[in-house]
């Protein structure tokens, strides 16, 4: 049910209970002195609150699309011209690490599927690293495919990469660097008088950049928009000022209660033995990642942290920001996230659709039936629902 749609009167107490349950997760999270605590705490908080109060709970899409374009503003700020002159010298690289990623994916497919008697073409869908709604879309085309599972294989994969990768960035394993530059990050936070005059031209070229792209059905469109728009027109020698954290941390606090919301335990079927493999599975694709991580760290004079965000198969905005949150190399994550996000939103649709038509063929050209549609179909889930009509990430 889309938020927008109710009466005011029966919004805003549902609204105001989520933003409450969020802070209040935001604030233990801070308190305990764990990674991204504005991003995780209301993430988890939201997890739980949404499951438990249901109808008296409500955070609709435009606070998300709201956060993505502050987000976007400040990958905008990291897509300098010497920034952009070198992620242009790392295309060779970034086009390995997708086709290695992808590779792997693949590999994870198959082994779930071998495991839980699935399909290929679920598992597969349910591991492909992209954009949950283009997935679910996918999804519902193609004949034989357990819409429920591919869903709940997406989100899972979502929230095991955002909860995951700030611990492995903050453990023993890359060490004291990603504490130090979050500790400096907070030290160095810009003064909101920095913001004028300057915002009253970057804050409606972001909004209005980031509707004409919904409006055009640019992939992920209240991110890349104003990131975009802003590196034009800081291009031209006209200044983007820095953001407070209090606005960066509000912007993390909204995205983070949005990913929150999407898994519905209630409505997964069998849902240990579902659980257990989606976890597996994206266990699996995280060991991956780290080793493709070393690997890029052979390859190219970048920290382990820049590395594991920009190989990471979550959304780039968690990823970009986590990388801001810690002083990472914002423009190289930012380069290896939107390359493969635009190739698995342009490339990988039409190369799995081809895939498919051929092992239907060779299934047929070997006498194996293809299982039979059921006579009706079962109501699409609400998980799939919501990420197919809002998450275009």
């Amino acid at each position: 049910m889309n938020t927008l749609k109710m009466p005011a009167k029966s919004l805003w107490p549902r609204l105001t209970a989520a933003l409450l349950i969020s802070l209040a997760g935001a604030l233990l999270f801070e308190r305990l002195r764990l990674p991204v605590p504005w991003l995780l705490g209301p993430m988890f908080a939201a997890l739980i609150g949404s499951n438990l109060l249901k109808t008296r709970y409500a955070w609709p899409s435009p606070i998300r699309n709201g956060a993505l374009i502050v987000i976007g503003y400040t990958i905008g700020l990291a897509l300098t011209g010497e920034a952009l002159r070198a992620m242009g010298s790392q295309v060779p690289y970034m086009i390995l690490m997708t086709f290695l990623l992808l590779l792997l994916c693949a590999g994870i497919a198959y082994v779930i599927g071998r495991l839980s008697g699935t399909d290929f073409k679920t598992s597969l869908l349910g591991s492909v690293p992209g954009g949950l709604s283009q997935i679910v879309v996918l999804a519902e085309e193609t004949k034989g495919v357990d819409l429920t599972l591919v869903t709940v294989n997406q989100v899972v994969r979502l929230l095991l990469i955002v909860v995951s990768i700030p611990l492995l960035i903050y453990s023993p394993l890359f060490g004291e660097q990603a504490g130090d530059a979050a500790q400096a990050a907070v030290r160095a936070d810009a003064p909101w008088s920095a913001l004028f005059p300057n915002a009253l031209a970057y804050a409606p070229l972001c909004v209005l950049l980031a509707l004409l792209g919904q409006k055009v059905r640019f992939p992920t469109a209240f991110l890349l928009c104003p990131a975009f728009g802003t590196a034009l027109l800081q291009a031209t020698g006209f200044e983007a000022p820095e953001l407070p954290h209090a606005l960066t941390a509000a912007a993390q606090l909204a995205l983070g209660t949005y990913v929150g919301t999407l898994l519905k335990p209630a409505q997964i079927r069998h849902k240990v033995r579902t659980l257990a493999l989606c976890l597996l599975s994206g266990l699996l694709l995280i060991a991956g990642s780290f080793g493709l991580t070393v690997l890029l760290t052979k390859l190219q004079p970048v920290t382990p942290a820049t590395a594991l965000l920009s190989l990471a198969p979550g959304g780039m905005d968690q990823m970009g920001v986590i990388a801001h949150s810690i002083g990472a190399e914002l423009s190289t994550v930012t380069g290896y996230q939107l390359f493969r996000t635009f190739f698995i939103f342009f490339a990988v649709p039409p190369l799995l659709r081809m895939l498919f038509r051929y092992t239907d063929r060779r299934s047929g050209a070997d006498g194996v039936d293809e299982p039979s549609a059921p006579a009706e179909l079962p109501p699409e889930p609400e998980t799939a629902r919501r990420a197919r009509q809002e998450f275009d990430d």
